[in-house]
């Protein structure tokens, strides 16, 4: 089978599902937006690939802008219809998308009509929404017009899917709703790369480079936006000055608002870096001894931070500030790998982050446990064994309408 994998935003878990694909002997193409500036996975042949594996790097003539709403729509309508043009050269007979922009996914699904392909929805968060909250809080009444243009789109698009896959079983209910047909609706958590993301020593390479071998670090590690609460890491840093660093390795609108915070508070403990080449990913998380996530209360209803599941493979113990209903949340509390706040509590956020300072014994625990629920839970073989059944599943929906 002939398998266009797009992942929008070309993170590192994708990149293993193509893989495994194309090691069963399917032809898989793994495309994704090349000018997206998030962390990235190895998105390139490595040794052991086939040549029934190929990565497309999609562009846009124009620079991509975040901070401005109308830029970034002209850009994502520019990106989807790349993205069109790619699978009707392509041809493939099946497509998985996620990550993507509303207005640009409009483009990939009539595609993959017109070109009788099987479309699979892949839900990482519901964007609609997302801008929903957005444009409604900056906009008034004219932002939730918009906002309700957007949720008509993504409720289209998964009527007319041939199977949804959602990252987890909170998602289910709309899915349903907009996708018409409970037998289409498949939830498949994500995971990380037990392989390539290991527990690793905080004297390291990367560390060494960057000064962070004698001090205690608190870490986030990934894209940081608005959604992602940054005064939290700031309000870190000021409670832990003088007694640990904040390390932020991130790319984001949001980092401005540390880079303020830092020079005016004169954070010196707050460390603002970069974000690392995948290769050295295993290091960077190697020098935490403790791994931050934070997502605040109305993206934690569309939304999961997927670098969690990074931190469980790097055996890192895990402060969270999320909805204590988000996936991750109970991930990390059921497993005993990590504490757990609500996304408003920033000084029980504090606390917690005192208490995991000082206590050597529960951090050591904590990452024991979360590389072990890692191991027990991101076998990619078994994951894309769910998969290849959402695709025949999916195959056999898009078999019947003609």
């Amino acid at each position: 089978m002939k398998i266009l994998v797009h992942d929008y935003a070309g993170h590192p878990f994708q990149t293993s599902l193509s893989r495994e694909l194309a090691r069963r002997g399917h032809d898989v193409l793994h495309a994704f937006f090349d000018g997206d500036k998030g962390p990235k996975g190895v998105l390139r042949l490595c040794e052991g690939d086939g040549e029934n594996l190929r990565f497309e790097p999609l562009n846009i003539s124009q620079k991509y802008d975040k901070g401005s709403f109308v830029r970034r729509r002209f850009a994502d309508i520019s990106y989807g219809k790349n993205a069109a043009r790619l699978i009707e050269h392509e041809k493939p007979n099946l497509v998985i998308s996620g990550n993507t922009p509303t207005e640009a996914q409009s483009f990939i699904v009539a595609a993959c009509k017109t070109n009788k392909a099987t479309f699979i929805y892949w839900v990482q968060d519901f964007y609609s929404i997302a801008v929903s909250s957005i444009l409604k809080r900056k906009l008034g009444l004219m932002g939730a017009a918009v906002g309700m243009y957007y949720r008509s789109l993504e409720r289209r698009q998964m009527r007319s899917s041939d199977g949804i896959v959602t990252i987890t079983q909170a998602f289910e209910d709309l899915s349903i709703r907009w996708g018409g047909q409970k037998d289409k609706v498949t939830t498949i958590e994500n995971w990380g790369l037990l392989d390539d993301i290991v527990p690793s020593k905080k004297d390291n390479p990367w560390s060494r480079r960057h000064g962070l071998v004698g001090s205690f670090n608190f870490l986030y590690s990934g894209t940081l936006g608005f959604k992602h609460n940054p005064m939290f890491l700031v309000e870190l840093a000021r409670r832990m000055k003088g007694r640990a660093k904040v390390v932020v390795v991130s790319g984001g609108v949001a980092v401005s608002v540390l880079e303020r915070c830092k020079e005016s508070d004169q954070l010196e403990n707050l460390i603002l870096l970069p974000l690392a080449p995948f290769e050295e990913f295993t290091n960077v998380l190697g020098a935490a001894d403790v791994a931050v996530a934070a997502i605040e209360s109305e993206a934690g209803a569309f939304s999961v931070p997927s670098k969690v599941q990074s931190y469980l493979c790097a055996g890192r113990p895990v402060l969270l500030a999320a909805p204590l209903d988000n996936l991750a949340s109970m991930i990390i509390k059921r497993e005993r790998a990590g504490a757990v706040v609500d996304q408003d509590d920033l000084p029980g956020f504090l606390a917690a982050a005192e208490r995991m300072l000082t206590d050597a014994s529960a951090r050591a625990e904590f990452g024991r446990n979360g590389r072990t629920y890692a191991d027990l839970t991101f076998d990619i073989a078994a994951v894309t064994d769910r998969f290849l059944d959402v695709f025949s599943r999916a195959h056999q929906r898009r078999a019947a309408c003609y």
